[in-house]
């Protein structure tokens, strides 16, 4: 670790993911996400394992899709879902992620426990419409580790929302995944070139070793 202008500044992996300092963020592994990406049972295997692994040793937050009143969403909000959902009318949009719907339900194999979070979000940056960054800043979180769907979205959106405020982001690569394998390879190059990326394994012997 450097002190700079009396800024401590983490040099390698084991100072970045101290346990002090860094939370977990399981972004929106909700059924009806997990269902339609392309390596489903890894996916499933890995992100198990590496809560499991973490649970009790960081905080573990989860985010659920919880779209604005439709009274209330953005005119681009109604354009980038007629386009997703290749419809020419915003009335013949499906009620995606409504409250009670089963694909809104987190996935039963990495359900939150007790001592968990949940943080309900409208948009593809966790910073954005919730009390996240005051929460991690009250808890003196400097690392957030995300793991989740889609890859290319909500997973690389927050994680550049992290680092311009300041935060180091790491990207857990086996934990994160999307529907459309390229644009979740094209993702992670992006993101390799600007934060930490790192795979369950490593970052859970992090953890262990100390």
């Amino acid at each position: 670790m450097k002190k700079f202008n009396g800024i401590e500044i983490y040099e390698n992996l084991q100072e970045i993911l101290n346990p002090k300092h860094t939370c977990l963020v399981v972004w929106d592994v909700q059924n009806g996400l997990v269902s339609r990406i392309y390596n489903r049972t890894e996916f499933i295997s890995n992100i198990k394992n590496l809560i499991n692994a973490l649970r009790g040793k960081i905080p573990v937050i989860y985010t659920l899709i919880t779209p604005a009143a439709k009274e209330f969403r953005s005119s681009w909000s109604y354009y980038a879902m007629m386009k997703r959902f290749d419809v020419d009318d915003p009335a013949k949009l499906p009620d995606f992620m409504g409250k009670g719907s089963s694909e809104r339900n987190i996935l039963e194999d990495i359900s939150p426990q007790d001592e968990d979070i949940l943080i309900e979000k409208p948009t593809a940056s966790i910073f954005i419409g919730t009390y996240f960054e005051q929460m991690m800043k009250n808890r003196s979180i400097n690392t957030i580790i995300f793991t989740g769907i889609a890859t290319e979205i909500g997973v690389e959106s927050s994680a550049r929302d992290a680092a311009n405020r300041g935060f180091y982001p790491a990207i857990a690569e086996d934990c994160v995944s999307s529907m459309d394998k390229d644009a979740h390879s094209r993702s992670l190059e992006n993101m390799k070139k600007m934060f930490i990326c790192e795979n369950s394994k490593a970052i859970t012997e992090n953890f262990n070793n100390r």
